[in-house]
């Protein structure tokens, strides 16, 4: 069986202010939340990307906006990449954690589906990983006079066209 890993990109408290909460956030907390509790039963590790942004930012390293959500926290041991870049693997330990785990298939869901998980995902392809993209476990906020919804159903298309096999949160752990 192929050795997989569970990657949750950029789900930090500073993607859910009060004011201007990611799209459909209560949704992709629970959906994660169900993705974690899968990968635990099923012996798959699961890895944190955490973005460190610069100082002033709704993610500025140090501050509460940085720390991963309370929701889906990493348990004790679990592992926590740091980023600076919307790329998970550019200029981090994840290659190397990955290969340490002898990952061969990475299962990808977060935030932000136009930049973080849509970069994530096509470099994970483009390093031979075997990757499903967590269609309705992945989420952004509107932009360019375009729904949030319209980007996520986008960018599963695209994605799912040719980077990754797209699969809904209850289908992950049914193989």
């Amino acid at each position: 069986m192929t050795k997989q890993a569970l990657l949750i990109i950029d789900v930090q408290n500073g993607m859910f202010s009060p004011e201007w909460p990611v799209y459909n956030h209560e949704t992709l907390l629970h959906n994660l939340r169900t993705l974690i509790d899968g990968a635990h039963a099923h012996n798959t590790p699961v890895i944190y990307v955490q973005h460190g942004g610069a100082e002033g930012s709704p993610l500025a390293v140090g501050t509460p906006g940085w720390a991963i959500h309370p929701a889906i926290a990493p348990q004790p041991g679990e592992l926590v990449v740091q980023k600076r870049v919307p790329d998970s693997f550019h200029e981090t330990t994840l290659r190397a954690e990955l290969d340490r785990l002898g990952v061969e298939q990475l299962i990808i869901a977060g935030i932000q589906t136009d930049y973080c998980v849509d970069t994530t995902t096509r470099r994970a392809a483009s390093e031979g990983y075997q990757v499903t993209l967590v269609g309705d476990s992945h989420s952004t906020w509107g932009d360019g006079g375009l729904e949030a919804q319209q980007i996520i159903d986008h960018h599963n298309r695209v994605l799912g066209n040719w980077f990754a096999t797209v699969k809904n949160t209850t289908d992950v752990w049914n193989q």
